[in-house]
């Protein structure tokens, strides 16, 4: 176990959260729930009906399990659904058939306060995870856009924060404008800060420093740091910088002499999603770091979408960040 995973189950246990799981009928999901509760990182909350929970209850003695088509809450979410979705057309009868719908239920129990946050995506789909979230959860107030980053921990590593990094967008936003580009470096800067517990330095990524290079997605770049500049002026981000200018110190004060950021960046935001995709799974693979993501960011309340070929230690991971995820939501209303 990296200490980046150490750290934040230990954060998680300091202050339990209810975390719904609603993949009860997949494997990974039963035995991640037994690990969660063995080890007191959250207050786990497991949905499907009883015919349908993977290996039965057996070892979920400290979870509550429910089965959204009996479940005595299912009205009062419908009706809540149905409200909240009434303009774009949705009837009660709709919201109540979507009650059955175990990620729909989750949400609507992360919604009404009943859970903290979700994991899912086990068996579902980041469409089918997220679609959800931002019907009903949408974005935090003042936030614009959900985006995604991952924790990168690197192994023997100089950089970053002793190879502690977060990497954004690397799962969701295919080619954000400038406006975009800036509200996704400032919600990793917060990922950064909430889950690494360190000072963010944002170095938003091109293939030119400070104007090496020209055209029109260097332009990008310049316009997106000076709209997050403008947004947060005491957050230490710069750019438009190589990733060893934004990495490496003498790269850095070499192209860049005068930049705050260069050569000492924690967080690395990418232009676009084939940079960002691409770059987080060289790193991963090359550099056999450990990736810990994507870890949604601007969700009014955490949810977090797991690959289709997590193992059951990857729910329990991405279980612990959601749960350090709500613990900081609660300390800044």
């Amino acid at each position: 176990m990296s200490d980046f995973l150490a750290r934040t189950i230990q954060r998680a246990q300091s202050d339990r959260q209810r975390i719904v799981l609603p993949e009860g009928n997949d494997p990974r999901t039963i035995e991640a729930a037994r690990s969660i509760i063995d080890q007191g990182i959250a207050d786990v909350i497991v949905l499907g009906a009883d015919c349908e929970l993977a290996d039965g209850a057996d070892g979920l003695e400290g979870a509550t399990l429910i089965d959204p088509a009996t479940s005595p809450d299912a009205e009062a979410y419908a009706a809540k659904l149905a409200e909240l979705r009434e303009k774009k057309g949705m009837t009660l009868e709709e919201a109540r058939e979507l009650m059955h719908d175990v990620t729909y239920f989750g949400v609507m129990m992360v919604y009404m306060g009943d859970a903290d946050g979700m994991v899912s995506g086990a068996c579902h789909s980041t469409g089918d995870t997220l679609r959800p979230c931002l019907q009903i959860l949408k974005t935090a107030p003042g936030v614009k856009i959900v985006s995604t980053s991952f924790v990168m921990d690197v192994p023997d590593c100089a950089f970053g924060d002793e190879g502690l990094f977060v990497m954004g967008d690397c799962a969701l936003n295919l080619y954000p404008d400038a406006d975009e580009l800036s509200e996704i470096a400032l919600a990793s800067a917060d990922t950064f800060k909430n889950l690494c517990g360190g000072d963010p330095r944002v170095a938003m990524l091109s293939y030119s420093s400070y104007g090496s290079g020209k055209g029109e997605h260097v332009d990008l770049v310049v316009e997106a740091t000076k709209l997050a500049q403008e947004k947060q002026p005491d957050l230490s981000l710069d750019g438009e910088l190589q990733a060893d200018a934004a990495m490496v110190e003498s790269v850095g004060s070499l192209k860049a002499p005068d930049s705050p950021v260069a050569g000492h960046a924690n967080v690395l935001v990418f232009p676009n999603l084939d940079a960002g995709n691409i770059g987080y799974k060289l790193v991963q693979r090359l550099a056999k770091a450990e990736a810990y993501g994507p870890v949604t960011q601007g969700l009014a309340k955490p949810v977090n979408d797991l690959s289709r070929g997590c193992s059951a230690s990857d729910i329990v991971g991405t279980v612990a960040i959601t749960c350090v995820q709500s613990q900081a939501r609660k300390a800044n209303l």
